[in-house]
């Protein structure tokens, strides 16, 4: 099998992957109008790599990386962003409450969700600008922070407006702000910050490669 094969191999692995995960998390999700809302994203995301796969394929390290977002978001949607009962598994787990320990108040899920976005997807974003003719450098590791953190507060309009229009108990379901009013402001500000982790370990890692080529 050739190198373009397996990696064709490997995609289509994690599209399947994926498929299931996703079909095992729309059975009986806490809300299912929160949760069709929830994957508007999913299914923009995927008619975007399906129309520019001739021209764009992810590589196995964006593509991974993807399938974890993706995976986050699809639990999130099942149980909805302020209800996921991560407490719940790490009690039965440890015997302890995370919650607790941390000294949290509020469920965290969906910081992770967002922290995650910005983690994740800096990379695969970086890996699309330079197929699109960017050059790797200063630029390359900025712009794909600039991009996430843009992309969120354009979520959060939409997030609001959803809410507004869909009102009562759905749109405080889908808004998921748990009575913190400072809710957008630190989602986007945890996005942002996952980004830049994403980035400056993706300018090491690059840094790595370039020495251990210049002294073989």
């Amino acid at each position: 099998m050739g190198i373009d094969q397996r990696h064709r191999h490997y995609l289509l692995t994690l599209v399947g992957l994926f498929l299931l995960v996703w079909a095992v998390l729309a059975i009986e999700p806490s809300n299912r109008h929160d949760w069709l809302l929830e994957n508007l994203l999913v299914v923009g995301l995927a008619a975007a790599l399906l129309s520019g796969h001739k021209y764009y394929l992810p590589s196995r390290s964006a593509a991974t990386l993807i399938f974890l977002y993706l995976c986050i978001h699809q639990l999130g949607a099942h149980y909805t962003y302020a209800k996921v009962p991560y407490d719940d598994w790490w009690r039965a787990l440890t015997g302890n409450s995370l919650d607790q320990q941390m000294g949290w108040e509020r469920n965290q899920f969906d910081r992770l969700a967002h922290f995650s976005y910005g983690l994740l997807l800096a990379y695969p974003i970086r890996e699309v600008l330079i197929r699109l003719g960017l050059r790797p450098g200063l630029w390359s590791l900025i712009l794909p922070v600039d991009i996430v953190l843009s992309t969120s507060a354009i979520y959060e309009l939409v997030e609001w407006a959803g809410a507004e229009m869909l009102g009562g108990g759905l749109g405080r379901t889908f808004l998921a702000t748990q009575d913190d009013r400072w809710d957008p402001q630190k989602d986007m500000a945890l996005a942002a910050g996952g980004a830049v982790i994403a980035m400056v370990v993706t300018a090491f890692a690059a840094r790595a490669r370039r020495s251990k080529h210049g002294s073989g």
